[in-house]
């Protein structure tokens, strides 16, 4: 494999400016990508590098996690989600009108045929993680005191519900991901500090996860910075076109910033503009909420995944993380922190040495597609127009991938995989365009 380090920069790329929107994990690695290739790039964001869903994220690297969210028979859980505001998927009632086409469209992406082509699809992308990701750690001198790769370990509190996974973990074998069964005394001995609930467990052997996900993507930005790359405070709002091309982008100022390329990487905030560029997509966001508590006497040595209760404990730098719920109610609606208490509480229940005591919620915008697919794709109306946003649960997963494939795109239209699944307009039979 061709490593971000010895990339011969294009001929071709060469004083071509480029404009990456947004500096979240997956910007920083498109702008460091195409500063391989040669490019001349700068990022842009309205806030602080790194200050969105890259935050307060759960910091893992979840390679094993190719099945979709809608998985078959999710639709007998709609009317719990409805009913129960706290639960680990709900839909705020007043949202309910606007979310209802992306709920249409992520219901038909749960038929069986359809979930086993997503997920082949997404191991696609999955399976090169690492990979794609070790030369920019090692460039950027993130190393294994910041980057972990030991595994997340999966509970179960009994056999039965261990059962009703059965066909999520198979099709997560059948596509190359690495899981080991677990008995629960195995269990017990891996995490002792785990409450004796579980019967039994699965170890997803090649999860990794970091110790603080801000301080991996403002380290890559960093190493963006160093090498040559630049970065404006600036809220575009709009494009300017000229010979049928988008040649500016226009910023809630006032300003214009012209370009040759532009990649619409802003997460969450993506829909606006890749409408702006012709391109209607049904993005929404999956609003997470988690509480972060200092250590105290609680330990773990890795992710763990409470399978029956939908939600992840995170050992990280500054303690350990309490979070996974989803909440659907778009992106101006206030947080509601009940969650994240009912999270927490959920929580003490799994680790019960958990200590409320100094812990911060948070709540963050994951950018999804109905069907848990990323968007990584060039415009089909505009030669010199890029997408990358729609990662939902895998942004920091999949963000140097991410970036790999945007710079072959951009450099060559050459890729190492197919990138027909990801296209933008691969639900435009919803649209009239």
């Amino acid at each position: 494999m061709t490593s971000a380090k010895t990339a011969t920069p294009s001929d071709t790329a060469a004083g071509q400016k480029v404009v990456v929107i947004g500096a979240g994990i997956v910007g920083a690695n498109v702008g460091l990508a195409l500063l391989d290739k040669g490019y001349d790039v700068t990022i842009l964001d309205r806030g602080e590098p790194g200050m969105g869903a890259s935050f307060g994220n759960a910091g893992g690297i979840a390679v094993s996690e190719c099945a979709p969210v809608a998985m078959p028979g999710v639709l007998k859980n709609v009317p719990g989600w409805l009913m129960d505001p706290l639960g680990p998927l709900s839909v705020r009632w007043g949202y309910l009108p606007k979310m209802m086409p992306w709920l249409l469209m992520f219901l038909a992406s749960s038929r069986k045929q359809r979930v086993e082509q997503i997920a082949t699809n997404m191991a696609t992308l999955l399976n090169r993680a690492w990979d794609d990701y070790d030369p920019v750690l090692k460039e950027a001198g993130l190393t294994d005191a910041v980057f972990k790769k030991h595994g997340a370990m999966a509970v179960y509190r009994s056999n039965a519900s261990r059962q009703a996974a059965e066909y999520a973990i198979d099709l997560r074998r059948r596509n190359g991901i690495k899981l080991r069964d677990l008995t629960g005394d195995e269990v017990r001995d891996i995490e002792p500090d785990l409450a004796p609930i579980f019967a039994c467990g699965v170890m997803e052997e090649d999860w990794g996860h970091v110790l603080d996900p801000f301080k991996i993507t403002t380290g890559i930005f960093k190493h963006f910075l160093d090498r040559g790359g630049k970065f404006e405070t600036a809220d575009v709002t709009n494009f300017v076109f000229r010979d049928g091309k988008p040649r500016a982008a226009t910023t809630d100022a006032g300003d214009m910033i012209t370009f040759d390329h532009v990649v619409v990487a802003c997460g969450a905030w993506s829909k606006t503009l890749a409408k702006r560029l012709g391109s209607p997509v049904p993005l929404d966001t999956e609003r997470g909420y988690n509480t972060t508590v200092p250590y105290h006497d609680a330990k773990l040595s890795r992710m763990i995944v409470c399978a029956d209760d939908s939600f992840v404990l995170s050992p990280l730098e500054m303690g350990i993380r309490v979070g996974g719920a989803v909440e659907l109610g778009g992106l101006l609606a206030a947080p509601n922190y009940e969650r994240a208490k009912a999270l927490f509480a959920k929580g003490k229940e799994v680790l019960p040495k958990l200590n409320a005591e100094g812990g911060t919620e948070w709540m963050g915008f994951r950018p999804s597609m109905p069907d848990s697919t990323p968007v990584i794709s060039k415009s089909p109306h505009h030669a010199n127009a890029y997408f990358a946003f729609g990662h939902g649960h895998l942004g920091l997963t999949l963000g140097a991938t991410t970036g790999r494939l945007v710079a072959d795109l951009m450099a060559t239209g050459k890729t190492p995989v197919d990138m027909t699944p990801y296209r933008i307009n691969r639900f435009s039979r919803f649209y009239s365009i």
